[in-house]
């Protein structure tokens, strides 16, 4: 069971023991996700289109056998328009037992935070559900935006492929 699951949904953190991040890039933005849940790292390749899919979900890819959906995380983000270079990365997360790939512009490394060191999310205006986001990380002069990738995924994009 994830300690992500320590973290109230009111953003008021109450976890006792460390907590590790994969930190990783969306334009100039550094964002982090439970360790636990990446199951690997793969360079992006071009993955089969779905019709009919939402334009986030890139389409498919077969890992090992394992029919995978990947999901452009700049157009979930609506972050601008998505393009693919020698840095773009696919993380591969185990969400509620299934695969699912995430394409981001980059990963840099595993992030340890202190309970102390998750500052609450400001409240946010805006008319999209957040509730994903578990909180900003404080690390030195690096700041991590927090997202509960399992709030995130809701069922029916893990559904879509």
């Amino acid at each position: 069971m994830s300690e992500l699951q320590n973290i109230p949904a009111d953003n008021a953190v109450i976890a006792t023991t460390e907590l590790e991040f994969l930190a990783f890039k969306i334009g100039q933005e550094e964002y982090g996700i439970d360790i636990q849940k990446v199951q690997e790292l793969r360079r992006y390749e071009l993955p089969t289109q779905m019709a009919n899919a939402p334009d986030y979900l890139k389409g498919v890819v077969n890992l090992r056998g394992i029919i995978v959906p990947i999901i452009d995380m700049r157009i979930k983000f609506n972050l601008g328009v998505a393009s693919y270079g020698d840095f773009t990365v696919v993380i591969i997360l185990n969400i509620t037992g299934q695969l699912t790939g995430i394409v981001v512009d980059s990963v840099s490394d595993v992030i340890t935070l202190l309970p102390e060191q998750i500052r609450p999310t400001p409240p946010l205006d805006i008319t999209r559900e957040s509730n994903y986001l578990i909180g900003i990380g404080a690390l030195e002069a690096r700041m991590l935006i927090l997202v509960d990738i399992d709030k995130m995924m809701w069922p029916q994009e893990l559904q879509a492929a």
